[in-house]
């Protein structure tokens, strides 16, 4: 399956490392004109760097501003005015315990993970609905439908992503634009290498540590493995693509058959 997104400008929001850093990419291989987001002008501007390296002659656009916040996403607005592809990335996410979860925590996820979102999609849906074509993503977790005790506020935020998706999807009923969520699955980042050492030995070798955190903390994952950027990265740019044109108000996995269910 050739997918050529050439012509078309994609946003992805948290975007300087990670599952973003790789969803940028793979849209830029694609052919797509990239906005790369980061809060901090010198971490975007490095992200769009190392982008161009591994995309020769890709069109990336660093875009540096705090999407938890009205000014920040009016920031993005106005450098990139006009989207094709919107790939809500951005979010946090921290183990404390349920009991521990403060009021301002609770506030921030919420921010920082939903909101920026929400605003993104009501920037740019209506003009994506005057074209006929749009598509937007919000990159959700299993811990959407699998709620994480040691981070139920981030579980929180994630399920209502899929609330979100939903929603928007309606709003934009039968006007070529698509709205979906992807359920990515525990996956490999450095954030991620951080968390799983914060619940497992310090000390163990990443490959052991690895799979002692699938063996205690994630031990109905069918993959059995933690999930590579990359992975998540080819569902999203699919989903971007006219190939996908049928697929809409949906929650689509990429979790490594985490979720126990037939459908989310």
């Amino acid at each position: 399956m050739l997918i050529d997104l050439t012509g078309r400008t994609a946003l992805v929001t948290g975007s300087t490392q990670g599952i973003g850093l790789a969803i940028a990419t793979g849209l830029a291989r694609a052919g797509a004109r990239v906005g790369v987001n980061g809060r901090s002008e010198k971490t975007t501007e490095e992200a769009a760097g190392r982008l161009t390296v591994d995309v020769p002659g890709a069109d990336v656009v660093p875009v540096a501003a705090d999407l938890a916040t009205e000014a920040g996403g009016a920031r993005v607005v106005e450098e990139l005015p006009d989207v094709d592809i919107l790939v809500n990335n951005l979010g946090i996410f921290g183990a404390v315990p349920a009991l521990e979860i403060s009021d301002d925590e609770w506030r921030r996820y919420f921010e920082v993970n939903v909101l920026s979102a929400v605003r993104l999609t009501r920037a740019y849906l209506p003009r994506m609905t005057e074209r006929g074509w749009g598509r937007i993503q919000y990159i959700a977790s299993d811990s959407a439908v699998v709620t994480p005790a040691e981070m139920i506020h981030y579980g929180m935020s994630k399920t209502a992503l899929l609330a979100v998706s939903r929603g928007f999807a309606k709003e934009a009923a039968g006007s070529g634009v698509t709205v979906n969520s992807v359920i990515a699955g525990p996956t490999h980042t450095g954030g991620v290498e951080d968390f799983v050492y914060e619940l497992v030995d310090k000390g163990l070798p990443w490959e052991q540590a690895q799979r002692e955190f699938m063996r205690l903390h994630r031990p109905q994952s069918l993959l059995q493995r933690l999930i590579e950027p990359e992975e998540i990265a080819n569902m999203v740019v699919y989903l971007s693509s006219p190939f996908a044109s049928a697929t809409t108000g949906g929650a689509v996995r990429v979790d490594g058959g985490y979720v126990d269910s037939i459908l989310p």
